[in-house]
């Protein structure tokens, strides 16, 4: 299982977009983007960010044992 960072960082290859430019465009430093990256710590919000900056939208859900999406 992927961390979150290491999704991050796959979805900008595949976007072909850089760190550097990630992190301007969420109007962050690159050295506080590269230290969130090296921590994992993205609040959901964040997430929903990049997702938005990425043009590839963050989805986040809880799969109950019985299928129900949360």
């Amino acid at each position: 299982r992927m961390t979150v960072s290491e999704k991050i960082r796959l979805l900008c290859a595949r976007q072909g977009i850089t760190m550097k430019e990630l992190a301007a465009r969420l109007g962050m430093s690159p050295q506080n983007f590269s230290g969130k990256l090296r921590r994992g710590s993205f609040s959901i919000g964040e997430l929903e960010a990049i997702g938005k900056a990425t043009g590839c939208p963050f989805r986040a859900e809880f799969l109950l044992p019985d299928g129900t999406i949360l």
